[in-house]
Formats: C-alpha cells, structure tokens, sequence
C-alpha cells in the first residue's frame, strides 16, 4: 500500500518504513532492515496512536510460530543449516522465505570458507554456491504458481542473479519492487544490475516515493551526477534532511565528479553526525589521499581500527595510509585483506591493481583489475588501470580499448581523454590524436597536458601557426589559473613561439617571448642568443613584418579563424574494436 511519489505525508512514509523495517528484520534481512530504521530515524517521531500496528498472523502463520521462532534464533547466530533443518515443511510466507534464505546463506557461508581456505586472493575463485540450482527450482515452481511475495522475489532474483542469469533477474526483481515497494534490497539489487541509462528507460517501475531514492542511486552509479544531485536535494526539500544515508551519497557523488572540496567538507559533516559509522569512510579516505593529507588519513585509520578492524572499509583506508606512505607491500596486504573479507567488494580489487602497478607486478595488477571490472563493469578506473598496465607493457592496441572504454564511462574526464590521445599518437593516427587532445582541452583539462601535446604533434606535422596557437592558449591558460604549474612547459612553449615569431620577422613578439625564455634555466641561453640575433638584424634595418598582425598576449588571438575549436567532430566511439 504505497501511494504515487508524492512525499506530502511524511507520517505516512515514516509508518511504512518502521513497518517494513520490523517485517525484514523477521526475515534476517539485516541491510534493509538498517536502511528503512536509517531513513525513518531522520523523520520525525510518531505519537503513540499512530504507531504502525504489528503484522498481522494468519492460520499458517500461527501453525509455524514455534518453529519460526526457534529457527529465527539459530539463524541469528548464524547457524543456518540448523534453522533450515526446523523449518522444513512450514508452509507460511515468512517461515517459507526464512527456510529458502537460510539455505542460501549456509552455501554462501561455505563458499566464502573454501575461498578463504584454498585460494591466494588472485586465483579465479573456482567455488561456487552449491545450494542455487536446488533453490531456483523450488523457487521457480513457486513463481509460476504465483506463490512468491515480495520478499520470496526478492530471494528468487538474488539466487538467478548469483548463476548469472541477468535479465531474468533483472524481470523477477521489478516485479519484486511492484509486490513490494518498500523493500530497498529489491532497488539495490536493480542498480547493480543495470549498466546504462538505455536499460533504465525500458524498465517498468512502480510509481511510488521509493523510485525516487532509486533513481538517484542509479544516477550516480551510472556518473549522472547533476541528475543524481537534483534528486537528492529535491528529497532533502521534501523532509529527509537528517538522513545520513542521502548525505554520504551526496559525498559519494560529489567524490565522483571529483569536487573534492565540497565531498571532504560534506564527509566532515557526516561523521559529526555520526561519528561510529564505518559505510563509505574507505571513498572518504580516497579523497584524503588524492588530497596527501597524511595527519587527517592517519587518524582516520585508528579511528576505523579502534571501531572495528576487521571491516572491509577499515581494511581499505588502512590500506590507503600506508600507500600514501608508498608501503605498497603493506597495502596491498591491506587490500587482500579487505577481499578475504569480501571477495565482492570492488574498491578493494581497482586499489590493489593501483598498488601492484606501483610495485611494477603488471601481471597481477592486471588480473586484480580484471576481477574489478567481472565485479562491476562500470567501474572506469579498472579500465583505465588497465590502458595503464598494457601502455607499460608497451601494447599500445590494447591500452587503446580499455581507455575507450574508460572514456565512454566518463565521456567528460580530461584524464581518459589524453590518455587515449598518447595510444592514438602511439599508433601514428595523428588526426584521431589530436581530436582527444582538441576534446580533453574542452571539456576542462585536469592535468593542464592536452595544448602541450596537442603543440608538439602540430610541431611534428609541420603545422607551426596551429603550434603556435596551442602553446599562446597554453600560456594563458597557465598564466589565467595564477599558479605557474612545472615551468618545463611554459619554457618551453615561450621557446617556440619565440622561434616562431623570429621566423615571421615578427621583431617585437620574438623578444618579449625571448625575455620571457631568460626567466627559465633550461631555455635561458636560447633566449638570451635570440636576442642578440633580433638585435643584430634590427640593426641592420630588417623590417618588421606586418602580414600577421595578432601579438600573442591578445586573446585575438584565439578568434583567429585557424583554431580548430568548433570543427572537430567529437570522438566516434561505435567502432570499439579490442
């Protein structure tokens, strides 16, 4: 009983999620269960005449109460063969789900053992749940005769999901979330199994106030990040203020498109907040260490460990200080250590393969990357740590895919974009590189590289007015932001134009642009011999030529009609070929 996705009646909504958090919390559903109290503990509290009333018991229920409620403590200690063993037989919705699920704990359980016993954490595990086949048939017989609820779906979806039966899990999970609205499970299980924005349109969901929260967490997964953003502040408008859950995904999003200012002030505010929390405290680390800042990451580690150490996220920050150390050894220690913990869990693979490229083990970061990408193929810095590895290996085919596919998850990152240019110059399709290079500049070059490779491939194709224009963008780029970045460039772009501008007899530019030369020590004594030449052939009345009348600290410069700024096409990426 979920009306449309309108959020007027907060005390509604706040009845359905302690409703819905009591009855997963019957069915050892821990997660949703915390997600439901998380949201409802940021609405306000409820008088006591409109407290949501206990489910009610039917004939079944009350024939499987004792068993269920032994069952439900052996499962609480996780001992789910036994609490499978009594519920046997029960024919009642919630004992059923509690015996199928039980089950299905007890092979992940010891699938988990046999992987943490036989296998170093890179072997490919060759362990599989031996409990899904039976569970799908079972469940399957109940699905055609209609006899799942929500719950059962949601288990039915999980087991297709494990034998990697996507798109019949993906049907048997929307239908889950129409029965069930209110179990987040369902949407979360959606978001992962949704890879683009394609496959989301042609879902057909429930119309009711959970789809919101669903969309934005597929937003920013899927990198929407303003879409996902708009979401979360119309939620927040809506009266989830409080809720701690739609603040770290607003950090996490603004993680993704790498405002990192704002994601570490929002992350600060969180742990305020809640200060115990250990959830997405490894995407705060990230931050921290793209950042360097060794005091706040090293507090944060013991901070964690005092908590709970034996917590993939703990695992994972850990491991971050100690790379930020440059311990590799020791935090890729960390990072096994995070896997044993959780063979599933992504971060840990992509930041291992980080770590085994800074040892120079190219093959075993290249099969952690690998397992990264078999995890979540969404997840673009496995593949552009993979362009990385095979660029090393100096396998330039290669890297030009995986940075592809780099690029079309994050159409908009300058770092994908220059990366793919140096493959393509690589491969001598200079007119391709020169695209990447053209498109990283316009979308806001991170690393301020793309005009200077850009110059010098004009350089090599002979092209010296578009050079020279590239490196005059460069200067003043440079010269815009205030901080004289490496001087190597900028020396040596002054070294160009000054040559370039003493080739078209251009008297005046070529000095100011020698002048410049002599403030840096590698062109110095180029600069200061253009200038004894500039004043030799003044002296001997050259005339100055007036055929190109643009001194580069114009920005008339940049009008000229040479800039290829508005004719190159953006990057074609239908012909991905491996």
């Amino acid at each position: 009983g979920v009306g449309s996705a309108d959020f007027s009646d907060l005390r509604e909504i706040k009845k359905q999620l302690l409703s819905v958090a009591e009855r997963s919390r019957e069915r050892g559903l821990q997660h949703s269960g915390k997600w439901a109290s998380e949201l409802a503990f940021a609405l306000d509290p409820l008088p006591l005449n409109e407290l949501p009333p206990p489910p009610a018991l039917t004939e079944e229920d009350a024939r499987d109460l004792d068993a269920y409620t032994l069952a439900k403590s052996y499962f609480d200690l996780k001992e789910y063969e036994r609490a499978a063993y009594f519920l046997r037989g029960c024919k009642s919705q919630k004992a059923y789900f509690l015996y199928m699920y039980s089950r299905y704990l007890s092979g992940e359980k010891k699938k988990d053992d046999e992987t943490v016993d036989s296998l170093g954490p890179l072997e490919k595990g060759q362990v599989k749940n031996e409990a899904l086949r039976e569970l799908r048939v079972e469940l399957s017989k109940k699905h055609k005769a209609r006899e799942l609820d929500g719950f059962g779906l949601y288990l039915y979806g999980v087991v297709l999901r494990k034998l990697d039966l996507v798109k019949e899990a993906i049907d048997v999970f929307v239908e889950a979330a129409h029965v069930l609205p209110l179990h987040w499970g369902a949407w979360l299980e959606l978001c992962n199994l949704i890879t683009d924005k394609e496959m989301l349109k042609f879902l057909s969901l429930p119309d009711t106030w959970m789809k919101e929260f669903f969309l934005a967490h597929i937003y920013t997964e899927l990198q929407l990040i303003e879409e996902a953003l708009q979401k979360y502040q119309s939620l927040i408008d809506a009266g989830f203020s409080k809720s701690t859950y739609i603040i770290s995904q607003i950090a996490v999003a603004y993680h993704n498109i790498r405002d990192i200012d704002k994601a570490l002030s929002i992350f600060n505010e969180l742990r305020k907040q809640d200060p115990y929390r250990i959830e997405n405290m490894d995407t705060f680390s990230n931050l921290l260490y793209v950042r360097s800042m060794k005091p706040e990451l090293s507090y944060l580690a013991h901070n964690l460990c005092e908590i709970d150490k034996y917590r993939v996220e703990t695992c994972c920050v850990i491991g971050n200080y100690y790379s930020l150390r440059s311990q590799h050894e020791k935090a890729a220690l960390y990072f096994q250590r995070a896997l044993k913990l959780n063979p599933r869990y992504l971060g840990a693979w992509t930041l291992m393969g980080h770590e085994y490229m800074e040892m120079k083990n190219t093959s075993a970061a290249i099969q952690a990357y690998r397992h990264a990408i078999e995890v979540n193929k969404r997840d673009y810095r496995a593949w552009y740590g993979l362009g990385q590895t095979y660029e090393i290996l100096k396998m330039p085919f290669y890297c030009l895919y995986y940075y592809r596919r780099a690029h079309q998850l994050r159409p908009n990152d300058s770092r994908m974009l220059v990366a793919l240019g140096e493959c393509y110059e690589k491969l001598n399709q200079l007119v391709e590189a020169k695209k990447c290079y053209w498109r990283a500049y316009a979308v806001g070059d991170v690393e301020k590289m793309a005009l200077v490779k850009l110059a010098k491939l004009h350089e090599q194709l002979n092209e010296s007015e578009q050079a020279a224009q590239c490196h005059i963008k460069y200067i003043q780029d440079i010269y815009s932001c205030g901080e004289i970045v490496e001087h190597l460039e900028v020396s040596t772009a002054f070294r160009y134009l000054a040559q370039y501008y003493f080739k078209c007899k251009l008297w005046d530019e070529a000095s100011s642009c020698a002048q410049k030369c002599c403030a840096f020590n590698d062109t110095r004594e180029e600069g200061k011999a253009l200038l004894r030449q500039i004043l030799q052939l003044r002296n001997q009345g050259e005339p100055s030529s007036t055929d190109i009348a643009t001194p580069f600290f114009l920005p008339a410069s940049l009008s000229a009609n040479n800039t290829p700024t508005r004719r190159v096409s953006p990057l074609n990426l239908s012909s991905v070929t491996p």
